[in-house]
């Protein structure tokens, strides 16, 4: 590995930045990251589809659960290419069999739940260790970036969710209209009778899609997390500034070298010499013990003698070695207390019983004044609430609660009018004389009764931006299987009127006619 050959900037960055870096790496190698990664986890998705065809499930589960095992190849391409010998798409797959033989089991099992995944993976990959050293190698690089590292798992674990419902959202949304109001939710949520297996792998497999965009992005992020704590911890950026000033000065050191040597062979051969020869240290005659001051009266060996004489005599003369903890001075033998000591006793007691007393009756003056301080407070109360009496009236009549307020149904809905007393008396009759000549007014007029009928005698809560199929959703709630029939059969017609169209056939005239006898006319006489 040489820092001269990086493809990004070695410099120590915040973790979020790293992240950053980890984006943009994925973002320089997106075509052979995703490539590899297809290769290799959409054949073994389709293996376990095909194992269990019956249970998609299970089958979804351990795709998810090998994640570990398919992180190491974007990881081996990323750790070669940023020094600049990125690899084939050939070379990495033939790679990957000697890449997934080290600590296979363990990256599955009991660490393949850790939020540090992706930051943990460069230490048994490129560090090649295991068991105690690669604890210790852990806890020092996640004393700084651990923590982001573990974010990246929570994020990256919502995104995926996010981008899968969307993916199942979106091809929601391209059905036609058609298809979905004739949907059989019943027989799919059925899955007894196993009719729909096919819809359950094809919401898998867009996991599986979904995950060759976002899996070389999550790897990268952590190689590049791994990578700046590992540029703070060896000042990888400051070895760089030196190789690189190396680099630019190892020609000009040379012609040094050089002009150096041919200035010494201008010089004379004792010059020479004398520059070559090494003087042998010389023992200082004045050292520590060296006798002084041999021109005063009183020497340094007198001085000595006459301390060491005085150090013998009293009180310097008993001198002890101590060996042993102890914790302040010896006990000494107590004392019995005398006559004095007890009278000072009794004088000490007669005192505090008599601050005692004086106490006692100073609560009574204390309880006086508290009162009186009480009093001022409830007065003090009293005053600003007659002061400010007006205000507060104001004030407390906005805070009073909202009353019920009674429901009011739309007189339009969908720029229909919906209200009872526009509509006539005998709606069948005029949706017949309307048919032949005007079978969009004859229709829409029919499926304006309905919506009033709804909405003034069922009771539901319509309003102005409800959709033909949330009025349908509506009205199934109600558990009424016979206006639930006739309300989809009406709103489809009206709808390929309306939107398509599409004129009704002649022959649907009648039989709307009489199943509205039969729903609201006969109800209302019965």
């Amino acid at each position: 590995m040489r820092l001269t050959d990086a493809s990004v900037v070695i410099r120590p960055r915040s973790a979020w930045e790293a992240v950053d870096l980890g984006v943009l790496l994925a973002k320089q190698h997106a075509a052979l990251l995703m490539a590899s990664w297809a290769l290799v986890t959409v054949p073994i998705f389709a293996l376990l589809c095909l194992l269990l065809w019956d249970y998609p499930s299970i089958a979804l589960l351990i795709f998810w659960w090998l994640k570990p095992a398919y992180e190491r190849l974007p990881l081996y391409i990323l750790s070669h290419a940023l020094f600049g010998a990125t690899p084939s798409l050939k070379q990495a797959l033939k790679a990957l069999p000697g890449l997934l033989k080290p600590q296979l089991l363990a990256s599955l099992t009991w660490r393949r739940l850790s939020p540090t995944r992706s930051f943990d993976l460069p230490v048994m990959q490129l560090e090649g260790l295991s068991g105690k050293a690669r604890s210790q190698r852990l806890i020092v690089l996640g004393q700084r970036d651990a923590g982001g590292a573990s974010w990246l798992t929570v994020v990256g674990m919502h995104l995926e969710m996010a981008l899968w419902f969307g993916i199942i959202s979106l091809f929601y949304m391209l059905l036609p209209a058609q298809i979905e109001l004739d949907w059989s939710w019943s027989s799919l949520i059925n899955a007894a009778a196993g009719e729909w297996l096919w819809l359950e792998h094809l919401s898998n497999l867009s996991y599986v899609l979904l995950l060759i965009l976002w899996e070389p992005i999550y790897v990268a992020c952590g190689f590049t997390l791994y990578l700046n704590r590992r540029t703070a911890l060896e000042a990888w950026d400051i070895e760089l500034i030196f190789r690189q000033l190396r680099q630019r000065l190892t020609g000009v050191a040379y012609a040094l070298l050089l002009g150096c040597g041919l200035l010494l062979m201008q010089l004379p051969n004792s010059a020479m010499a004398a520059a070559s020869s090494c003087p042998l240290p010389i023992e200082d005659p004045m050292g520590p013990q060296a006798e002084r001051l041999l021109k005063q009266p009183l020497t340094s060996a007198e001085a000595q003698q006459s301390i060491s004489q005085l150090l013998d005599q009293p009180p310097f003369e008993h001198r002890e070695t101590v060996t042993r903890w102890r914790l302040g001075d010896d006990p000494k033998e107590t004392k019995e207390p005398s006559e004095e000591d007890a009278k000072a006793l009794i004088e000490l007691l007669e005192n505090f019983f008599k601050l005692t007393e004086f106490w006692k009756s100073i609560d009574a003056v204390a309880l006086f004044f508290e009162m009186l301080l009480w009093a001022a407070l409830f007065s003090l109360i009293a005053w600003l609430l007659w002061r400010y009496r007006d205000w507060l009236s104001a004030f407390a009549g906005r805070l009073r609660l909202p009353q019920a307020r009674t429901y009011q149904p739309p007189e339009q809905l969908f720029g229909l009018e919906v209200a009872p007393q526009s509509l006539p008396a005998d709606i069948p009759g005029e949706v017949e004389r309307l048919w032949d000549e005007h079978p969009r007014a004859a229709l829409g007029l029919l499926y304006r009764a309905l919506l009033s009928r709804i909405l003034h005698e069922q009771r539901l809560p319509l309003k102005s931006s409800h959709t033909e199929a949330e009025v349908l959703q509506l009205v199934q709630a109600l558990q009424q299987k016979n206006l639930s029939h006739f309300s989809q059969a009406l709103t489809r017609h009206w709808q390929n009127l309306a939107y398509g169209h599409r004129l009704p056939p002649a022959a649907l005239k009648q039989g709307l006619c009489n199943a509205w006898r039969q729903l609201f006319e006969q109800g209302a006489q019965a």
